[in-house]
């Protein structure tokens, strides 16, 4: 069985849509139904795969038809799918599918809205590891659908050095050396530093990637041109307490770094406003 239905069968059970005592008690078991999901916001959507898949799981005779694909912009009041099919499977799924599809598109919808502010710059948008714990690959397709980038999908895609790191080995040099002789040499070495000094400290040392953590602009700004005058390979990447406002995303952007990474894309994106509706 693959994750996502597993995934999608455990939100199921979650709900006790198995044995939906309101409606096993008000709708015959022949009754039909008709619907469409109908989105109430304008935005970008994500989830209609696995919205479909619900219904699917539910009652295999659903016929779940997608009038748009995942990470199409989308308009207020705009049908992007009709379900048809036993009426009882049809609301049993439907608090479910309509969860998947309003997270997920919420975060599309968020992620778009911050790679739009930073238009005309050369920075990209990251997620980080910040996301609902079981939804993590869900999470991480619907900010590629918003136009984001994917940072580490779990601790063992990469390395980076956070500060908790650093304090245990001993300092920025240790703690990079450390990984070098540790980790596979096709994998970069990621440092974070919050002060100039951590920065020259990760560039002695042959950091390749150093993320500027909770940096103001301006101390960001100095930490570029200190960075692109001595090693200009080494990508740079800013985080932390940045949030997803549009004028401070640009300001960060810049300032030149390579990669602003938002938990916010994950954490804090408003549910996406999306309804299922009955046909008369």
């Amino acid at each position: 069985m693959s994750k996502t239905l597993e995934l999608i069968r455990a939100a199921l059970e979650e709900d006790g849509a198995y044995a939906d005592i309101t409606t096993l008690s008000t709708v015959p078991p022949r009754q039909q139904a008709q619907g469409s999901i109908i989105t109430r916001q304008a935005g970008v959507i994500a989830g209609l795969a696995i919205a479909a898949a619900t219904f699917h799981e539910l009652d295999a005779r659903m016929e779940v038809t997608l009038l748009v694909e995942d990470g199409a912009v989308v308009q207020p009041g705009q049908v992007v799918a009709t379900i048809s099919g036993p009426a009882r499977a049809v609301l049993s799924a439907e608090r479910v599918a309509l969860n998947f599809l309003g997270r997920l598109s919420g975060i599309a919808t968020l992620t778009a809205q911050c790679v739009h502010a930073l238009e005309g710059t050369q920075t990209r948008i990251l997620d980080t590891r910040k996301t609902t714990p079981g939804l993590r690959s869900l999470e991480k397709e619907a900010v590629r659908l918003g136009g984001g980038q994917n940072h580490r999908f779990g601790l063992n895609d990469g390395v980076l050095i956070k500060d908790n790191h650093i304090k245990a080995a001993g300092g920025v040099a240790q703690s990079i050396s450390a990984a070098r002789s540790h980790a596979p040499h096709l994998l970069k070495i990621e440092v974070e530093c919050e002060t100039l000094a951590e920065v020259r400290a990760a560039l002695q040392a042959g950091a390749d990637v150093i993320l500027l953590d909770n940096m103001d602009v301006d101390t960001m700004r100095d930490a570029v041109g200190l960075v692109r005058r001595s090693s200009p390979n080494v990508l740079l990447e800013a985080s932390g307490s940045i949030g997803t406002n549009p004028a401070k995303l640009a300001a960060v952007a810049a300032t030149g770094v390579d990669f602003i990474s938002l938990g916010a894309l994950t954490h804090s994106a408003p549910n996406f406003d999306v309804s299922l509706e009955f046909s008369s």
